[in-house]
């Protein structure tokens, strides 16, 4: 097995190196065959692969800097081949529509934007979630700037009694999905 990434130390976790390799394997080979819709891996889930950890495993933040570009490549490989078919203006038909329904989303009032989790319950910070909200409600409305680094590392604290936190990543996800097909 070579080394691909940097290594942590013997105390420190870190990702699987025989898992990470084994899926870029499998990554490159899906991206040789043209990513075409057999080819068997998207973007949206090169975004939720996940590895086993063990000590002295692959540097985290280097393997998921890897990931983060080989995202980008296939949502640049997707929208490449969807254009292709359905033509460009369909393509951002569908981010648009994609768009509008986070729009509609952001633009509920704060605490009152994703389901709550019960008061037993630890969820994401309320009020973590809707400032981040509120960023990127100025960036689909008015252009403000955030990356989609900003979104894909986006953190907020627990809360008992907060929002949901599977509901907010699935909304952290589409507006990546859509930050990447009008790049």
């Amino acid at each position: 097995m070579s080394q691909l990434f940097p290594q942590t130390n013997k105390k420190t976790l870190g990702y699987s190196p025989q898992q990470v390799e084994e899926f870029l394997t499998s990554a490159r080979r899906a991206y040789d065959a043209g990513g075409t819709a057999d080819s068997g891996l998207s973007a949206e889930e090169i975004r939720h692969t996940a590895f086993a950890m063990q000590k002295g495993g692959y540097s985290p933040q280097h393997v998921d800097s890897a990931l983060e570009r080989l995202e980008d490549a296939f949502a640049a490989r997707e929208r490449e081949l969807a254009t292709g078919t359905a033509g460009e203006q369909a393509w951002f038909d569908e981010a648009r529509g994609n768009a509008q329904v986070i729009v509609n989303r952001l633009g509920r009032p704060a605490g009152h934007r994703f389901t709550r989790t019960s008061f037993l319950s630890v969820g994401y910070s309320i009020a973590d979630v809707d400032r981040f909200a509120n960023r990127l409600g100025k960036y689909f409305q008015d252009g403000f700037p955030v990356t989609v680094d900003d979104v894909r590392t986006a953190v907020f604290r627990p809360q008992r009694g907060g929002y949901r936190e599977a509901q907010v990543d699935l909304a952290l996800d589409s507006v990546i999905d859509v930050m990447l097909a009008v790049r």
